[in-house]
């Protein structure tokens, strides 16, 4: 008969010795090696597997072990595996690289995986506090995705990673898009040969990577057409070319016609006659530095009364522009680059004086009845 007080349970058997249990950490039941002749021998080992798991000292007994279990699999050895059989972008490995070492090394790292509970997780949670959201909610993410594939691969029966909501964070700045004076201000004060990349970011939506990569090949002018193809980023060992954030982030997007003389003008002045000729190439003739075009468009943006506009911002210039026109959610999606319309979402605001537009439109409506 078994007998259940406080941690584990002791049953009698039919030879009159106990048989100590309990659920460990991993959610699993495991049975003392051993049988005992008191039941308070077997409630004292009991204890000391208890106070393991207190002190985060526990680990599977080996005879008990599950099958492709280590001796001690920590969660910074598994993240190490994890890491190294994922297909990663450089920028994305070493991000990730860096909230594992300066974020949950610490906290997790030294722990077998098996020990990690969602008690553990909410406590860390709560410490890394609310001043950083976004890196709050990114390493939460990647803690989510780690423990989700360690569960996937067995080594745990539930990821303890379950606080709804945590790997998400609400845009922390306001972003108010660049108006048509503003985006003229903006790209008169910019020096010449980066005039037209203003203007490729914010009536074609162009990311800076995106547009730091784009060649002469990549312009088609009888088509009026740019081709979107693949993005440079800035790792630790340089400049890196690769593919766009996402497969629908590879795309042809439409020159607007009136930027078209600019374009032109643009290839003639300032870039090689070479098809693999950078469109906005640095100085030195390489990959233009986000720090180098920013010390240029700090002064632009000053200018044009708006110290408070990013580079990226001009995506958002963008999106509202292309709204305007009429343009559907999937139209969007194709131009910015998005797979899902979640994504494009972020970049919906409601452009200046179009709410009373509508309301003029609502009282014609009314006028016909």
């Amino acid at each position: 008969m078994a007998r259940g007080t406080g941690f584990g349970t002791v049953e009698i058997r039919p030879s009159g010795r106990y048989r100590a249990r309990y659920v460990g950490p991993d959610g699993r039941r495991y049975t003392a090696p051993t049988m005992f002749l008191t039941k308070g021998e077997a409630r004292s080992w009991l204890a000391l597997r208890h106070a393991e798991i207190v002190r985060k000292a526990w680990e599977p007994p080996e005879a008990q072990r599950p099958s492709g279990d280590r001796r001690k699999l920590t969660f910074a050895t598994y993240a190490d595996e994890w890491m190294a059989q994922r297909e990663l972008k450089d920028r994305t490995r070493e991000h990730y690289r860096k909230l594992l070492d300066y974020h949950l090394s610490e906290p997790f790292g030294a722990k077998p995986l098996a020990s990690i509970t969602a008690d553990d997780v909410r406590k860390w949670h709560t410490k890394m506090g609310t001043n950083t959201p976004t890196l709050r909610a990114h390493c939460y993410g990647l803690l989510r995705t780690i423990m989700g594939t360690a569960a996937s691969d067995g080594k745990i029966t539930v990821n303890p990673c379950v606080i709804r909501g945590a790997g998400t964070t609400q845009r922390q700045v306001h972003i108010e898009p660049a108006t048509l004076d503003e985006l003229e201000t903006l790209t008169n004060e910019m020096p010449e040969r980066y005039r037209l990349m203003i203007l490729l970011a914010s009536w074609c939506a162009l990311r800076f990577g995106e547009l730091t990569e784009l060649r002469r090949m990549d312009i088609d002018t009888s088509q009026e057409v740019v081709r979107v193809r693949r993005g440079v980023v800035r790792v630790d060992g340089g400049f890196q070319v690769g593919t766009p954030k996402s497969v629908a982030g590879a795309r042809n997007v439409s020159i607007p016609p009136h930027l078209m003389s600019m374009v032109e003008q643009h290839l003639a002045k300032h870039v090689g006659t070479k098809g693999d000729s950078l469109l906005f190439p640095a100085q030195h003739g390489g990959h233009l530095a986000t720090a180098t075009f920013k010390r240029h468009f700090y002064r632009a943006r000053e200018a044009a009364g708006r110290p408070d506009l990013r580079f990226h911002d001009l995506r958002h210039s963008g999106a509202v522009l292309a709204a305007a026109t009429g343009a559907s959610l999937a139209e969007l999606m194709a131009r910015l680059g998005h797979s899902t319309p979640q994504a494009a979402m972020r970049y919906q605001h409601a452009a200046k004086g179009r709410d009373r537009e509508i309301a003029a439109l609502l009282s014609k409506l009314a006028n016909n009845d």
